[in-house]
């Protein structure tokens, strides 16, 4: 550092110690950064790239931001992945002679961020804290804006890993090298976006005993304890400062919860949806009725976290129906809840000591909410809302406090003065009074100055670098007299002058408004500090009311969109039953027509529901309200049905649409093919799986192999429920060799016009997907449809199928999948040869349907008259009819639309 000016060499020490954070320098009223950080941050910031002379020949790069607007230009850094360093002056320039002392005060991470303008009110920031030993991993969990921090722990597992990560979406993550390179791996998936640290080994008991003061650790597991050390260790060497408000660990085990894979929240668009990942057309955004910032936040972690525990869920239950059925109580609650500011981020900021004024005036406007919203608690008289009730400390000596001693419109900051309500302070009013008297002296100051020079535009003004002054016009300078003004400043058209009884005056009166800012300064940072005392108080009320919040919210969506309570399977039976069941987000955004509700029973005798049927008629919504019903009920909200009786599902298992992963270098068919296999590790009897268009992605004979054996190692092993779709109608015969197996399909009418989805599910099999009707909805050219149509009605002609009877005989309950498919494809021989065996015509060579009735080909023959179109596809619909499986009024109901066919087709 030699030949650098003092402040440089101070500089450059400071940045040492920074590292590989941007170095943000206190230099008076600006932030400026130098050399590479000054490059950096110019092409990141779009902000000027200058230089500064420091003792060398050539200047060194910087650049600069105001101090009033760092946090902006931070979170933009922030967000593109950088750490900054905040160094501040730590000295008072005016009572230092040299360079002023300076240290870094806080170091800025993605985790760390306490802006919430750069977070968004309705999101957490977690940071996670990641630690394993002997198999054991330990997870700790965050959210420095709010001081909530949970603890869990589980077996070392990358599908549990994922799924804790999945549930607070850390922005960042510390912990030990081991712990810390498995999670990076598993987020190079794509499951977290984050900064990665490894944080230095250090002893946990002092550390920890100096947080959490009152916590029992021998409570704990041990994984646990190091998991909350490393975040607190890092929080505490990068924050530098106390860490007030993260005083209580909230600890769980993973078994409390439903677990919720990351593709199948990503496929029942739980909380952002697949194509644009936004918050609309999300469970979320149909159930967030939530007046503040807190309920919305922590709707969202109820949402990922649904519960296991009846008793749980039964009391959000009876606080949700105590909500729904009294709609005057809950506008009123309602209204209540509307005007309460964030009180955990407001607490947070207040720990943090950065709270100000406004801030404090927004804490007590919310506390003189919460005696009516108590009020209105205890009007609605249930046992939850009782102990919500309770739990709603109306903290009145805190706002009392607030009221008396802030004023009612201080300003932003906090070193401007202005801060501190008139009487509260004996000697700030003496001040204050002695400043006002000081400008009243100045006013008459200037009126007689006016008279005696006859200059009606002379002026007093006041600026910080030359205090007050009289400013004269040049064109009225003559008129001045001589020896009783001295010049203090020359402008263009003015000059600027000071008397001595004027600048005696200014000394008083700069001294008065000195005095008071610091006196206010101080008074008011002693409020905060007291207000700081009762963090746990305040933390307790910001609890209740979001759970308030999050209760009323469900309400209000409910009694919306016309939502029942559900009810529970008694005994071991795990019944589901849900009748009239909708999609509530479908639903919600369908316009034109109301959405059309479902049946469904999935009982300990027919646990299965095979789903066939054509294109765009429904199949993959029906599976997916299914799952998010379970879910709605398992979070404690009512659920889009008539009457829904429900069993506890342990773990949902969604493989829904076609995806691959480019990056991981694997298809889809892979991808389907590693979600399947997570799920016959991990689900039980009590899990509920749903795959749609199982099979595809690979050869037919091959696909519809892996479909059956599938299939079977859900019948025959996992023994839960299960809602399969499938192109393959072929497999429809299982229903007879798996006794919990049924088949459905969506129910399509037909007409001379095309093709009608009537989006409901019914018995029984499809025999067709429609898909070339599909396509030629899309817009493809008549050609291609032309073309497919003939295509299609060759391949029929060499149709075969293997009876039912035949292949019940072979069927013996495979011990394995990979069994299960050689067995399906052996045992279904022809099938697989008729979808492979047709050849293509030769040119010219008309294409003939054949017929299987000798009598039909005779008449044919003996006409040599085709039948028309229409009649050979209602013939080949009519050889596939299952007559045994239909009810008297389904038969007549084909045959009606049968002859209307024929009629409006003129044949």
């Amino acid at each position: 550092m030699a030949g650098y000016t003092p402040m440089m060499e101070q500089y450059l020490a400071v940045k040492a110690e920074a590292r590989d954070a941007l170095l943000f320098f206190r230099l008076g009223d600006f932030y400026e950064m130098f050399f590479e950080d000054a490059i950096t941050a110019s092409r990141e910031l779009e902000i000027t790239l200058t230089g500064r002379g420091a003792g060398q020949e050539e200047r060194v790069p910087m650049c600069g931001v105001p101090y009033h607007a760092a946090e902006g230009y931070i979170a933009r850094l922030i967000e593109k992945g950088y750490k900054v360093a905040v160094c501040e002056q730590v000295e008072d320039p005016k009572a230092t002679k040299g360079v002023v002392k300076r240290e870094i005060v806080r170091i800025v991470t993605p985790g760390t961020v306490m802006e919430a303008k750069s977070l968004g009110e309705a999101a957490n920031n977690f940071i996670v804290g990641v630690a394993e030993r002997d198999g054991r991993y330990g997870v700790a969990a965050c959210d420095l804006t709010t001081g909530e921090l949970y603890v869990t722990s589980f077996a070392a597992s990358a599908e549990a890993v994922k799924n804790i990560l999945n549930v607070y979406r850390p922005a960042e993550a510390v912990g030990d090298e081991s712990a810390i390179g498995f999670v990076e791996r598993e987020s190079a998936s794509g499951v977290m976006k984050s900064v990665l640290c490894t944080v230095r080994m250090q002893d946990d008991e002092p550390l920890l005993q100096a947080q959490f003061p009152d916590e029992s650790w021998q409570a704990h597991e041990p994984i646990r304890r190091i998991a909350v050390a490393r975040i607190i260790g890092y929080l505490s060497d990068t924050q530098k400062r106390s860490l007030a408000h993260v005083r209580s660990i909230k600890a769980y085990e993973p078994q409390q919860y439903m677990a919720l894979d990351a593709f199948t929240r990503r496929n029942l668009e739980l909380t952002e949806t697949v194509r644009d990942r936004s918050r609309k057309g999300t469970l979320l955004w149909l159930l967030d009725r939530t007046r503040t910032a807190m309920g919305s936040r922590l709707l969202k972690r109820w949402i990922d976290q649904p519960l296991l525990d009846r008793g749980a869920v039964e009391r959000r239950l009876d606080a949700v129906e105590a909500l729904h059925s009294d709609w005057i109580r809950r506008e009123e609650l309602r209204s209540e809840l509307q005007e309460v500011y964030d009180l955990e981020r407001l607490v947070g900021r207040i720990s943090y000591g950065t709270a100000n004024a406004r801030d404090l005036n927004a804490l007590k406007a919310s506390l003189q909410r919460v005696p009516a919203i108590r009020s209105l608690c205890r009007e609605l008289g249930t046992g939850t809302l009782e102990q919500l009730r309770n739990s709603l400390d109306p903290c009145d000596d805190i706002a009392s406090a607030i009221e008396s001693a802030i004023a009612d419109e201080p300003p932003v900051t906090v070193r401007e003065g202005g801060l501190i309500r008139a009487g509260f302070d004996a000697k700030l009013d003496e001040l204050r009074e002695a400043g006002q008297n000081g400008k009243r002296w100045i006013a008459e100051l200037e009126r007689k100055e006016r008279e005696a020079t006859g200059i009606k535009s002379l002026k007093i003004g006041f600026n910080k670098v030359f205090g007050y002054y009289l400013e004269v016009t040049r064109s009225n300078l003559t008129a001045l007299p001589e020896g009783r003004y001295e010049r203090k400043q020359t402008l263009a058209n003015a000059e600027r002058f000071v008397t001595p009884e004027l600048k005696e005056k200014e000394a008083l009166i700069l001294e008065a408004e000195d005095r008071m800012i610091d006196l206010e300064y101080e008074t008011f940072i002693r409020l905060r500090d007291e207000i700081a005392a009762q963090i746990p108080r305040l933390q307790k009320l910001a609890e209740g009311l979001a759970s308030l919040d999050s209760l009323q919210s469900f309400a209000e969506a409910s009694a919306e969109r016309r939502f029942i309570r559900p009810s529970w399977t008694d005994g071991e039976g795990y019944e589901l039953q849900i009748d009239e069941g909708r999609h509530p987000v479908v639903e919600a955004v369908t316009d034109n027509g109301a959405f059309i509700a479902n049946e469904t029973s999935l009982r300990s005798d027919s646990s299965i529901l095979l789903i066939t049927g054509p294109n765009m008629a429904g199949k993959s919504t029906y599976m997916r309200q299914v799952a998010i019903i379970s879910i709605m009920a398992q979070i404690g909200c009512f659920v889009p049905a008539k009457r829904a009786v429900l069993p506890f599902i342990d773990r949902i298992f969604t493989r829904i649409g076609a995806a691959d992963d480019l990056v991981g270098g694997q298809s889809t068919f892979m991808v389907e093919m590693k979600d399947i296999q997570v799920m016959t590790e991990q689900a039980t009897s009590r899990s509920l799986v749903i795959i749609d268009e199982l099979g595809r992605g690979t050869s037919t004979d091959e696909g519809m192999a892996i479909a059956q054996a599938v299939i079977e190692y859900v019948h025959d092993h996992v023994g839960c429920k299960a809602l399969v779709s499938t192109h393959f109608h072929e497999l429809a015969h299982l229903e007879s060799s798996l006794p919990r197996l049924r088949n459905g399909c969506m129910a399509v009418k037909e007409s001379g016009d095309g093709v009608t989805f009537l989006r409901k599910l019914v018995p029984g099999a499809a025999d067709s997907s429609y898909g070339i009707y599909c396509a030629q909805l899309a817009g493809l050219p008549d050609t291609i449809v032309s073309r497919a149509y003939s295509l299609l009605e060759r391949s029929g002609s060499d149709e075969s199928s293997l009876s039912v009877k035949e292949t019940a005989a072979s069927y013996s309950a495979p011990t394995s999948i990979a069994d299960a498919a050689v067995q399906a494809v052996s045992t279904e021989p022809p099938v697989i040869e008729a979808a492979t065996a047709a050849k293509e015509p030769e040119s010219g060579s008309p294409i003939v349907q054949m017929s299987m009735f000798g009598e039909l080909s005779a008449r044919t023959e003996a006409t040599k008259k085709p039948l028309p179109p229409v009649g050979e596809k209602l013939l080949n619909k009519l050889r596939k009819l299952d007559v045994m499986r239909m009810t008297p009024l389904q038969a007549l109901e084909w045959l009606n639309d049968a002859r209307n066919q024929l009629t409006e087709s003129g044949d």
